[in-house]
Formats: structure tokens, C-alpha cells, sequence
């Protein structure tokens, strides 16, 4: 039977910030109808109780068949749900109840996402998506992990959760559940179906995909053969500087004797191989290019897939904080979506027991059971991307419905899966895979006119198609990542904290650990390949040869850990995780480069020095820290060379006295951030091949060998860029920066060499190029902010928009109107701290990726903790927890996070039963 409800009584109202709260909702939905009914799209068809009918209810009582006993939700006044049950059952159940009645469109996007079918939801538009994303089979594995994998006990919390799910969505139409259900309903009457438990493990491997690594590089350091050299490609991906950038764990090493890690044992060097880059291959262009137009097509649920996935995190002992124990920061980096990525809320058993194991707040996914980032009452943790390279393209010698290995014809796996499309026809598509994994190369017209040229020693079968591409990824194969999230739920020390983490196969993540002991702590988890002798993973290899195969993984006890380092602090935020020479284990070729991590260590080191001591508001104002590494090496050299021409030094005046910090009102970063986007389109962007350069972006160049009028090899020809989305390059991470570093003091470098254009005369060294750049930027801000320097602000140039994933960018304007908000003018930027991203190749100074939630635990007083979420609470446009922490983010505020009963009895404003 459908839940039943019971409305609050007048005695239940929750105060008068409730009740301003409401009368600024009825505001809001009043002005709303009113546009609505003005004759805007759709308005003939909506009314106020289209608006109201998907608000939840979140006082009075609501009847839960299925519920043991009684649970109560809390929520505080931004409308943050605390839970509070008497059996694990009963809880999860409460939980996907309480997100559904929040978020459920949310979770319905992203679950059909997930299992490659949102053309049942947006038509024929999605087909290739889908088709893509059944290729990977992420719900076909998530369902293999469900049936093998998973232990009992969470099985019964995802069975639990999705009972909640649906009793909410029990006797719900569409319009019922979300305005944009209402809008879809238009056009296709879609109505959503039941959830199920597999629904919420597929949601990890769309998790895993965003965070998969070193994949573009892969595809983009094999496309830069047709224009560049070996050395010019090595220029471009320098080693990790170890020397200026601390690595994570520098406190051990690798102990051969045991094969285990050890975090305390001095530092020695090991006898590990390494391997070697395979020899360019040339001849595939064509089709890694629509390889990687097809991976821009996809939708990024957690951000852009490039330099700014990340995060930071690190914990500092008690030794060195106001408190006299651990404080531990968090700050992933995501996309700016709406509503955010993170749902806020407590799961909170009123007696820890084995009937009830949970006491647990922090961050959830919505569509997951349990908290992903947070702490209980015993341990905190907190994650960042590791990086790690977990997936390999191979190369494919195809034959008919057979492929080569190790020169023996093996039939291929096949399987048909059919694609529902919304207001059209069904299409079916053939999935192949190889030993190595799915034929990815399958899914692109192009991509079956693979290269023809490619440099390998045996011909191929069927030279007529070429070669194929596979996909060798982890997250195809089962594990049980999901079991893990329970158990960081549990722990109770580091012990169990790492013996949770053994589990965290997927996606490999930095885990960073506190505990109300005093302990600090860091576990490397994650599944992790280990290559055969002179494979890297940083090209694709040749798949028809056992040799280049995968040999096994990392073992879980020789990834890196630490535990009490006596530097007493961890920093993570995307750097290598130790020094190669003291590792005898790849874990990638294509670390992030250190910047933000080494910019924390300092902060940390500048204020302990002496005898200093952080407290949480210190944590707080370095999460907001706006300052560039890379302005600090490049302006010095920029106020020194002489300018002419009085309106470029007018602008170069700005840079006097800065102190290289990107506050949103700066002048000074507005203009130093168009140069650096300058100096790298001059430098290196001009010379990329158009697969890497942004789509319509045209130069006139000398062809690649083989491709232009043999009689005359000075001819010049037009080629534009072919590249969408944030994976442009080159997109002005810290990778850029070390390769600028790395060339700075050579002015006469190759690099600086840019070719005479109608109004410029050549560059050949590093000054004049640093003066074109200049002038170029000059007239970009002009254009776009306008002649008076005066007037220039970097946040004019740097402004976020929260969009809707689906209709708040592809659907009518009105519904983007209604369904998105924004812009904000924000500081930070490209490698800061403060990682508000934007990518230097695209033209565009928007804001591509943000710290998506920001908290800091205080294990002292879990009452005394800080957070703050992107967005807000509801999925509900009209909610007035819609975007209602969004402005305390952008201005680096923190709200209150209560955890004991006490405290969020004292936050409560709106309490809600829900019974048997």
C-alpha cells in the first residue's frame, strides 16, 4: 500500500526562520506562476500545483510500510536531514526515502545514465551516448558485483534503501516528483520506474569513469605524432618535480625483504623497472580523434576529466592545532552543477548496536546508501582523486568476428542490446570485446576507418578495416567497492579504516584519516595494474601480443600508507603519491603536478613555524587561498620587459605590487591570467595538431609529412581546431606550468619560436614571445571588459554558472532560465588552492570546475566541525533550499555541522516521523 500522510498540526510550525523561509517560498512560487501564466513556454500548461506537487513533506507523520519502527528525520534551516532509527534496516530505508523525496530526478538521470538508456528519457539525441555507455557495460558489472561480489549484509542495506526509494515514488505521477518530469512529460510521457538495488552500485562505476586517469593523455600524446617529435611530446609531459613538490608518503618505502610497504622504514632506493614510452603511432590519428570526440560526448558527472579532477584534503595532529587534536579539511573538485554532486546528511542509530551499527554524517551520494566523505563518532576521513592509471587502449587485429592473439584467431564476444528511444524507434546495437576488453573503436562511423599506416612489425588481418581499439579498464571488472563504503562507515580505528579501504577497489583514491585519539593517518587503496616490463600505459599498446598484458595488481599491502608521519601532517591533493626511485611499482606516468599540494604544505609549514598553532578558521582561509604559482615565476620577467606602446603598459602597470592572489575584484589577476592564456597558445597551442585545439579555431600551417603538395613544401594550409569541451589543449593545468618552469631560463628555446603574422613580427625568444603575449592580451580584455583598466576584475572574467545537467542546457530557454542560476564573480583559479578551473585553451575564462562542498572536522568536538555544500539540500528549482548555501560557498563560508543529539536537537526546525 502507498505511504500515507499526516499533516503537521499549527502547534508544529518550526519558528519564525521557518516561517520567513516559507513566506519567501510562496514569494517565489507566486512570481513564478505569474511569469508562467504570461504566456512563456509551457506556462498554458503549468499551474501552482504543478509547482507545489513535488515539494516533500518534511513535518507532521508519513505511514512507511516496511519500517520496523519509528524513525524521525530532522532537518536544520537549510533543510539538512539528520536520521535517527533503531535498526540498520530502517535507516537505509529512511535514507532513500528522504533523498528521493530531495533528489529523485537527480537519481533517475543518473541511473539511466549509468545503464546507457537516457534516450528513453530525452529521445533520439542520446542514441550515441548510450550506445557508448552500453559498450562499457557498467550496469552489466554492476550487476555481476551485486550477484558475486557484494556481502550479505550489503545487500540488505541496498534492498532497504531502494524500498525506500519506491515508497516514495508508490502512487506518484511524473509532475508529482519534479518539474522537470513535468516538462519531459510534454514531449515524450515519460513516467520513471521502480529503483532497484543494482541502480545504486552502477552510480560507482559512473564515479570510476570521471576519475579514470590518464586516458586523454593516452589519446592526446598519440595524435601529437602527426605535428610534434618524441622530444617535443616529452617536453610537453615532464617528469613530477620531486625536488620542488613534496610527494604525499616521504616518510618510507617499499621494503623488498617483506613486500610490504612501510611507512616508518628509511627512505632507500629500489631496483624497480619502469617502462619505456612505445614508439609513436603514427597512421592512427583519425581514429583516436573520434575516440576522443566520442569521450567529450559523454556526460561528466563528477567534472571535466583532465587536470582539474581533484581535490584536496589533508590533516594536520593535534601537536600543531589550537585544539590539541586533529583537524581535517576536505574539498573535492567537480563540476559547477545543479543541484550539487553531494547531498548533506546524518545517519544516526539512537543505540549503536548489532542491530544498528551506524552513527555517521557527512557527504552521500544521492542514489547511494550510507556517507562517502564525513566522520562517526570515532574516525574522519576524506578523499582525493589518486590518479592512479587504471585503463589502457590496445590496439586490435581484427578479422571477421575473430582477433589475433599471440597469433592464434580467437572469436570475439558478442551481444545485442537494444536502445529504447523516446518518440522514435528502438535501435539495436552489436557490442564486441576482445580478451582485453570492449571494442570501443565500434562506436563511431569514423573510428572503422582505422589507421592504415600504423608502424608495426607483422601485418595486420584485413588491412582493409585496420585496427580496432579495446578498452582494458578496472571498473570492468567486478569488485566490491560498495562493501567498502560500509566499512569506512564503521571504522573505529586505523586498523579497520584501512581493512575498509583493502575494499575500495574502485575508483583508486587518496584516503585521508583522523581519530578522536589523536592518530592521524593516509591508505593509497584501489586496484591498481602492474605493467609488463617497457609498457607504461602511455600510448596504446599492441593487443595482440600477450607480452604488453596486464600482469596482476599492486598488492594491497605494498601500496603506500602512512600512519603518525613525524612531520605531523598529510597533505593530499593530486600530486604524485611518492618518489618513483623509492617504488618499485608504476602507478602512473601522469600525476598531477604538485602545485596546490605544495602550496598547502607551505601554509601548514609557514604557520607552525615557531611554535604556531592552526585552528579551524586557519583550515578554512586556506581552502580559500587564491595564490598563483605560476604568476610568481612569470611576472617578474613580464615587468621588465620594456613596453611601447602606452596602452599594453598601462595594463602591464597592473602587475606593480601584485602579490600573485586571484581575488575576484583584482584587476591585476584579470590581466596576468589572459597573458598566461596567451603565452601558451603562442608557445605550444599553435603547434598542437587540430585535435587538440578548439573547434573553429583556425591557423594557417604546413601539413604534416604526407599529407600536403609534395612540389612545394612551404605551401600553408588552413586547419582548424577539432576539439569540444574542457579537454582543449593546451588547458593551462600545472602541468603547463612545469613545462614553462622547466624551459623559463632558456630564452632562446625552441618553444618561443612563433611564426610572423599580418600585425606581428616573429618571435624567437622567450621576451619577445613574453611581449606579444602581452599586447594580445591588452586587446582580449579590452574586447571584453573594456578600455579602462580601471574597470577590470578578475571575476568579471571568472564567473560560474550552476546549471541543470539535462534541461538546464539542452532544453528550452525558459526551463534553462528556471532551472539554473548564476553567474557568480569568483576568485581563485587554474591550480590555486581555491580551485575555482577554467581551461586557457577554450577562450573562455568560465568556470569549469569548483571546490564542489568544502568541510573541516574537528575531532576535538564533532559539534565544532564546519561545511558547506555547492548548491543546496533540494533538487527542487523552487525549493528554498535550492541554491541556498550557494552564496556563503562563493564567499568561503562555513556553516555550523551538528552531530550529537544535543546540538542537532538545538538546529532542528523541521521534524518529520515516519512510522510502520
Amino acid at each position: 500500500m502507498p505511504a500515507t500522510t499526516t499533516a503537521p498540526s499549527a502547534g508544529t510550525t518550526a519558528g519564525k526562520t521557518s516561517r520567513k523561509r516559507g513566506r519567501r517560498l510562496r514569494l517565489f512560487v507566486l512570481v513564478l506562476v505569474l511569469a508562467l501564466v504570461a504566456g512563456v513556454a509551457y506556462g498554458a500548461y503549468w499551474s501552482v500545483s504543478t509547482v507545489r506537487a513535488s515539494f516533500p513533506q518534511t513535518t507532521g507523520t508519513i505511514k512507511l510500510p516496511g519500517l520496523a519502527g519509528q524513525v524521525e528525520v530532522k532537518r536544520d534551516d537549510y533543510g539538512v536531514p539528520q536520521i535517527y532509527a533503531d535498526s540498520d534496516a530502517d535507516l537505509f530505508m529512511a535514507q532513500g526515502y528522504v533523498q528521493a523525496q530531495d533528489r529523485f530526478y537527480e537519481m533517475d538521470v543518473r541511473r539511466h545514465m549509468t545503464s546507457g538508456r537516457l534516450s528513453e528519457m530525452f529521445g533520439s539525441g542520446q542514441v550515441d551516448t548510450d550506445a557508448f555507455l552500453r559498450t562499457l557495460g557498467w550496469r552489466k558489472v554492476a550487476q555481476q558485483e551485486y550477484d558475486t561480489k557484494l556481502s550479505p549484509a550489503t545487500k540488505q542495506y541496498l534492498q532497504a534503501y531502494a524500498a525506500g526509494v519506491n515508497a516514495y515514488l508508490k502512487g506518484k505521477d511524473g509532475k508529482d516528483i519534479s518539474v522537470e518530469y513535468a516538462a519531459l512529460g510534454f514531449t515524450n510521457d515519460y513516467t520513471p520506474e521502480a529503483w532497484s538495488p543494482v541502480d545504486s552500485v552502477a552510480w560507482l562505476k559512473a564515479m570510476a569513469w570521471d576519475l579514470r586517469g590518464n586516458m586523454q593523455d593516452e589519446i592526446d600524446r598519440s595524435l601529437m605524432t602527426s605535428r610534434l617529435s618524441p622530444k617535443q611530446i616529452n617536453d610537453l609531459y615532464p617528469a613530477y618535480p620531486s625536488a620542488t613538490h613534496r610527494p604525499i608518503v616521504d616518510e618510507g618505502s617499499y621494503n623488498k625483504a617483506t613486500g610490504k610497504f612501510d611507512p616508518q622504514r628509511p627512505a632507500t632506493s629500489s631496483d624497480g623497472t619502469s617502462g619505456t614510452a612505445q614508439d609513436a603511432l603514427q597512421g592512427m590519428q583519425s581514429q583516436l580523434s573520434s575516440l576522443s570526440d566520442t569521450l567529450d560526448k559523454i556526460p561528466a558527472l563528477l567534472g571535466p576529466n583532465g587536470s582539474g579532477i581533484g581535490s584536496n584534503s589533508w590533516v594536520v595532529s593535534g601537536k600543531y592545532t589550537t585544539t590539541g587534536m586533529p583537524l581535517l579539511a576536505n574539498d573535492p573538485h567537480l563540476a559547477p552543477m545543479m543541484p550539487s554532486l553531494w547531498y548533506q546528511m546524518g545517519l544516526h542509530c539512537r543505540s549503536v548496536s548489532s542491530k544498528c551499527g551506524y552513527d555517521v554524517a557527512g557527504y552521500t551520494f544521492s542514489g547511494m546508501p550510507g556517507v562517502v566523505i564525513g566522520h562517526n563518532q570515532d574516525v574522519s576521513w576524506g578523499f582525493t582523486n589518486l590518479g592512479a592509471d587504471v585503463t589502457d587502449l590496445y590496439l586490435e587485429k581484427i578479422n571477421g568476428s575473430s582477433y589475433l592473439y599471440d597469433n592464434q584467431e580467437k572469436p570475439l564476444a558478442t551481444r545485442e542490446e537494444v536502445i529504447k528511444v523516446a518518440g522514435g524507434a528502438s535501435k539495436t546495437i552489436t557490442i564486441r570485446e576482445t580478451n582485453n576488453g570492449p571494442l570501443v573503436s565500434d562506436r563511431d562511423d569514423e573510428l572503422e576507418k582505422v589507421g592504415q599506416k600504423a608502424p608495426v612489425n607483422s601485418a595486420a588481418p584485413d588491412r582493409g578495416t585496420g585496427y580496432a581499439v579495446s578498452l582494458k579498464w578496472t571498473a570492468l571488472e567486478p569488485g566490491k567497492s560498495m562493501d567498502a563504503v560500509f566499512a569506512l562507515n564503521r571504522a573505529t580505528d586505523f586498523k579497520s579504516f584501512r581493512a575498509a579501504a583493502k575494499d575500495f577497489e574502485v575508483p583508486s583514491q587518496n584516503l585521508i584519516y583522523a581519530d578522536t585519539k589523536g592518530h592521524i593517518g593516509y591508505q593509497a587503496p584501489g586496484k591498481i595494474p602492474v605493467r609488463a616490463a617497457g609498457v607504461d600505459g602511455t600510448v596504446p599498446a599492441a593487443g595482440w601480443e600477450s607480452k604488453t598484458a596486464w600482469k596482476g595488481y599492486i598488492p594491497f599491502d605494498a601500496l603506500p600508507y602512512e600512519y603518525d608521519p613525524k612531520r605531523g601532517f598529510i597533505v593530499t591533493a593530486n600530486q604524485a603519491v611518492i618518489d618513483d626511485k623509492k617504488y618499485p611499482y608504476l602507478i602512473t606516468k601522469d600525476w598531477g603536478y604538485g602545485t596546490r599540494s605544495q602550496r598547502i604544505n607551505d601554509l601548514i609549514e609557514s604557520k607552525t613555524k615557531g611554535g604556531g598553532k592552526i585552528s579551524t578558521e586557519d583550515m578554512q582561509k586556506m581552502q580559500m587561498d587564491n595564490s598563483s604559482e605560476i604568476a610568481a615565476l612569470l611576472t617578474p620577467a613580464l615587468l621588465k620587459i620594456n613596453v611601447s606602446d602606452p596602452s599594453v603598459r598601462e595594463a602591464q602597470k597592473l602587475l606593480e605590487g601584485w602579490d600573485y592572489t586571484q581575488e575576484n575584484d583584482s584587476a591585476a589577476a584579470a590581466y596576468f591570467n589572459s597573458v598566461w592564456r596567451n603565452v601558451l597558445k603562442l608557445a605550444f597551442g599553435n603547434k598542437l595538431p587540430k585535435e587538440l585545439r578548439p573547434k573553429g579555431e583556425c591557423l594557417y600551417v604546413t601539413p604534416p609529412a604526407g599529407t600536403g603538395p609534395v612540389d612545394d613544401p612551404n605551401q600553408k594550409v588552413q586547419e582548424c581546431g577539432e576539439r569540444e569541451g574542457d579537454s582543449t589543449q593546451p588547458d593551462g593545468g600545472d602541468r603547463w606550468s612545469e613545462v614553462v618552469r622547466k624551459i623559463f631560463n632558456d630564452q632562446n628555446n625552441t618553444w618561443w619560436q612563433s611564426p610572423a603574422t599580418r600585425l606581428d613580427k616573429a618571435t624567437t625568444t622567450r621576451d619577445q614571445l613574453l611581449a606579444r603575449a602581452m599586447k594580445d592580451a591588452r586587446w582580449e580584455l579590452t574586447a571584453k571588459l573594456g578600455k579602462d583598466t580601471t574597470t577590470w576584475s578578475w571575476g568579471r572574467l571568472h564567473q560560474m554558472i550552476l546549471k541543470n545537467q539535462t534541461l538546464g542546457k539542452e532544453g528550452p530557454g525558459f526551463l534553462q532560465w528556471v532551472l539554473n542560476r548564476g553567474p557568480w564573480n569568483l576568485g581563485g583559479g587554474e591550480a590555486a588552492v581555491n580551485a575555482t578551473g577554467w581551461n586557457a585553451a577554450s577562450g573562455d575564462y568560465g568556470v569549469t570546475w569548483v571546490p564542489s562542498m568544502r568541510m573541516v572536522v574537528n575531532l576535538k568536538d564533532f559539534d565544532k566541525s564546519k561545511w558547506i555544500n555547492l548548491t543546496g539540500a533540494s533538487g527542487h528549482a523552487y525549493s528554498a533550499h535550492y541554491s541556498d548555501q550557494t552564496e556563503k560557498w562563493a564567499k568561503g563560508e562555513l556553516l555550523d555541522w551538528s552531530f550529537s543529539g544535543k546540538a542537532v536537537d538545538g538546529s532542528t526546525v523541521d521534524t518529520l516521523k515516519l512510522t510502520p
